[in-house]
């Protein structure tokens, strides 16, 4: 399988994060990292080995050489960024959460499918082998029928209303920063369409959500509690529980490992070695599916991120939060 040259926008910390694991990837070459100024930018390419640099994400986007754009710019701007990509022909791999709200990702996905371009939210979690396993015990019937699931993810950040995860101007707030990981684990497990939401979410100084607590209500009966902070510390695990047995997960978003408990006794335990943070296996899915011909994963559809998304703007209209979109 030939290599796939990938471009990078932005050169933040999730930036230089992937393109590390860029080269863990099979089929993976840095080729070229644009930023809103070309120093920032050769910077960016000195430290990760990258061949080319560009002092505009439309200079990036218009490089023939280049197979495959990472979106790694803060989330208010990922619809223009990726609509910038997708002009110029491009594969696109944008990070999470997709866009500021529905709206805007449908925009997204109907030009991506007008154009038949690839384009796909970078839920990396999804593509973990610990993530891939556990799914195969759901599936398979370990713990039988799945009735309720938790999922927490948070952490205590400075104090900083000008940075990213407090600024309302940049996309700030729990939900959007780290509640993506919680959700689209529960629309994993359990689907994409809850017939009740119940919700919480303290709104601190900046205008922001802080922190949130989400219980989902499904047909049949089957739940899931959600939580995500930026100013506390939560677990980050993940459990989910089913009529044989229970599914535990230590760091559930970056998950190396996962233990399976049998209503019998039976306990099997899953680990995952690797050298990467974890990043190189949706940048191996995006190879896969471009080499196959596919305009999306099958494992992280497009269709899902969008009803995600809707969730997520219902969520924010129940707590009348609500962002200036560019």
């Amino acid at each position: 399988m030939m290599n796939i040259n990938w471009g990078i926008i932005g050169t933040g910390g999730i930036a230089s994060k992937f393109a590390n694991d860029l080269s863990f990837a099979k089929s993976a070459a840095k080729y070229a990292v644009g930023s809103r100024t070309l120093e920032s930018a050769e910077k960016f390419a000195e430290e990760h080995s990258f061949s080319r640099a560009y002092g505009s994400y439309e200079e990036l986007a218009a490089d023939r050489n280049i197979d495959a754009i990472y979106v790694a710019t803060p989330h208010p701007y990922h619809k223009e960024n990726v609509l910038t990509c997708l002009r110029a022909g491009k594969a696109v791999l944008c990070e999470k959460p997709f866009t500021m709200n529905a709206g805007e990702l449908e925009e997204l996905i109907i030009f991506a499918r007008e154009k038949k371009l690839f384009l796909m939210e970078a839920m990396w979690t999804r593509y973990l082998p610990t993530i891939k396993k556990v799914n195969e015990w759901v599936n398979n019937g370990s713990i039988g029928e799945v009735r309720h699931i938790n999922a927490e993810f948070g952490f205590n950040a400075p104090w900083d209303p000008n940075g990213r995860l407090l600024n309302k101007q940049l996309g700030g707030g729990a939900l959007l920063d780290v509640g993506i990981y919680p959700l689209s684990f529960a629309s994993m497990i359990l689907g994409t369409n809850p017939e009740k939401i119940l919700s919480t979410a303290f709104i601190g100084d900046t205008g922001v959500d802080e922190q949130f607590s989400i219980t989902l209500s499904y047909e049949g009966g089957n739940t899931a509690s959600l939580h995500g902070a930026i100013r506390v510390d939560l677990s980050n695990h993940a459990s989910i529980h089913g009529t044989e047995g229970t599914i535990h997960i230590p760091s559930f978003f970056m998950a190396s490992n996962a233990t399976l408990k049998k209503k019998n006794g039976e306990v099997e335990i899953f680990q995952e070695k690797r050298a990467s943070l974890g990043y190189q296996f949706e940048i191996e899915e995006v190879g896969h599916c471009i080499h196959h011909g596919l305009m999306e994963s099958p494992i992280m559809p497009l269709n899902e991120s969008l009803e995600i998304m809707k969730l997520m703007d219902k969520i924010k209209d129940d707590w009348n939060l609500s962002y200036m979109i560019r």
